[in-house]
């Protein structure tokens, strides 16, 4: 951060997905609290994210409304999308955004995704290079700001 800080065109990008925006998250009270960037804190990012550790230890997901399919990678981009946000509020000279690059064809998905990395690629560097004084805290699918809802 020290070195962002003192960046003529800072930036960060942090890469999600369409599995970070808060409808995959069933409960309707985490949906609120992780939503209210105005009242989080990365503390409670943390004991949310901690929760959702203990309940998949436990098998309790569904019981306490965390996703049952996917459940490590929707909360754990989810929490990237929130934290992208705590970011933008606290550092606002630095232009924080999170993007989804789509279903790209990677090892991750056993190359099953349908677009080539070089698209995906595209909306990282789109989003690097928005110019100075582009609103931060934002989600970009596909080059298009898009909900975290």
């Amino acid at each position: 951060m020290p070195l962002l800080l003192i960046s003529q065109s800072p930036r960060i990008v942090n890469v999600s997905s369409i599995y970070g925006k808060l409808q995959h998250i069933p409960s309707k009270d985490l949906q609120k609290e992780i939503n209210d960037v105005d009242t989080l804190t990365d503390d409670r990012l943390d004991e949310l994210v901690q929760s959702f550790l203990n309940d998949f230890k436990k098998g309790d997901l569904g019981k306490n409304g965390w996703p049952t399919q996917s459940s490590a990678y929707r909360v754990s981009k989810v929490a990237v999308n929130a934290y992208t946000r705590l970011l933008a509020k606290r550092f606002p000279t630095i232009c924080c955004s999170c993007v989804d690059p789509g279903f790209v064809k990677t090892d991750m998905n056993g190359n099953a995704g349908i677009l080539p990395v070089q698209e995906g690629a595209k909306v990282v560097v789109t989003a690097a290079l928005l110019p100075d004084g582009s609103p931060s805290g934002l989600f970009y699918d596909a080059n298009h700001v898009a909900s975290y809802e």
